[in-house]
């Protein structure tokens, strides 16, 4: 086990605004450092201590001591700590290549209280999802319905709002009809929008309460918004959920990837074998994985039929489209394989009969007669 060392801190000159700005609002700019780097910071006035391991205790009193002099007035004006200069100034440190883990892990299992009672993991493939979307800033949940892709990662943006890691959590999902048209469904746009984000309200009635869901959305604490609204946005300190992400295209899937800024945490999940693209579009989920595959700060956690937790009979469709998807692509194979043999076998003959053509024309010049 890594020895575990306590570090003193004093920061001069004291001023109780300077800390204040250090600090930040209900402390969320120690419990930021505390959560990144897996340290615990106690203060009293401007006295500070750090507990930790060695290197990780050291970078954050450095970073303390950095940070408190950002705090310093110009021309009579307190400059306030903000997220992303804690994030920076983390990064500029180093510290986080030297560690496997960026985060004080919350074990294989995440823990909320709702009115069914505790929500955790129920498969290994589940824990390892729950772990990834602690451990990493993007994390992709791919596989069939039922797996509790979108249930896990919302009862995970929950529990990043309790403990304060973040100050918001934004559902979206793409608006693409399943074989029906948007324009056919009677309201406005959010009453033709809502359908489709019915299932992220669900999960959040479940583990907060109907009313405390309806007052953090009426102060935009949860925001649910079709992904179209997502162009031109930066979304810091928030834990983003994108769902059914097979129907993005490559283009909304980068969009939505290139919209997370600083101390927020993205999940998307999708089920490849459920696309209701046009024919000739790419999904982005299945491009992404293809892309990202290597970047270290994204991780793909991809389900089986074993991980679904709905009726027992989902388990069993699931196996049964697996089984026939894996004949139909064989069949697709031996008949490719036998259409190309024919072709080649086509144009070997033809290949034949030019060159009968072709000695028969050259006998005919060579004896005229």
């Amino acid at each position: 086990m890594s020895k575990i060392i306590t570090l003193e801190l004093v920061l001069e000159p004291a001023d109780n605004q300077r800390l204040s700005s250090l600090c930040g609002p209900f402390d969320d700019n120690i419990k930021h450092l505390e959560r990144r780097l897996g340290v615990e910071i106690n203060y009293r006035s401007n006295q500070f201590s750090v507990v930790g391991k060695p290197h990780t205790a050291e970078a954050a009193t450095k970073i303390l001591k950095d940070l408190y002099v950002e705090t310093a007035p110009v021309r009579n004006v307190f400059p306030d700590i903000e997220p992303d200069m804690i994030h920076l100034a983390i990064k500029e440190s180093g510290v986080l290549e030297q560690t496997e883990e960026s985060s004080i892990p919350y074990g294989k299992e995440i823990f909320i209280k709702t009115k069914k009672g505790v929500i955790k993991p129920r498969t290994p493939n589940q824990a390892q999802y729950v772990s990834n979307m602690v451990t990493h800033d993007i994390t992709f949940g791919i596989g069939p319905a039922g797996t509790g892709k979108t249930y896990l990662a919302v009862a995970a943006a929950v529990d990043a709002l309790e403990r304060q890691e973040v100050r918001r959590i934004l559902l979206t999902r793409p608006a693409v009809e399943a074989g029906e048209k948007l324009g056919f469904l009677p309201g406005d746009l959010s009453q033709k929008v809502d359908p489709y984000l019915r299932p992220l309200y669900d999960a959040l009635f479940e583990m907060m309460g109907f009313e405390r869901v309806e007052k953090l959305i009426e102060r935009n604490v949860i925001e649910v918004a079709p992904l179209a609204y997502m162009r031109g946005r930066t979304l810091n300190d928030a834990f983003i959920i994108l769902d059914e992400s097979q129907n993005t295209t490559v283009e909304q899937m980068k969009m939505f990837l290139t919209r997370i800024g600083f101390n927020s945490r993205a999940v998307i999940t999708g089920d490849v074998t459920q696309i209701d693209l046009p024919r000739h579009a790419k999904s982005g989920l299945r491009h992404a994985i293809e892309v990202l595959s290597d970047v270290d700060e994204i991780s793909f956690n991809f389900f089986q039929s074993d991980d679904v937790v709905r009726h027992p009979v989902v388990a069993r469709i699931v196996q049964a489209y697996d089984v026939w998807d894996a004949e139909e692509l064989k069949h697709k194979k031996e008949a490719e394989k036998r259409r190309a043999e024919r072709e080649a076998k086509q144009q070997a003959q033809e290949q034949l009969q030019q060159a009968a053509i072709q000695a028969v024309v050259k006998a005919a010049e060579t004896n005229p007669s």
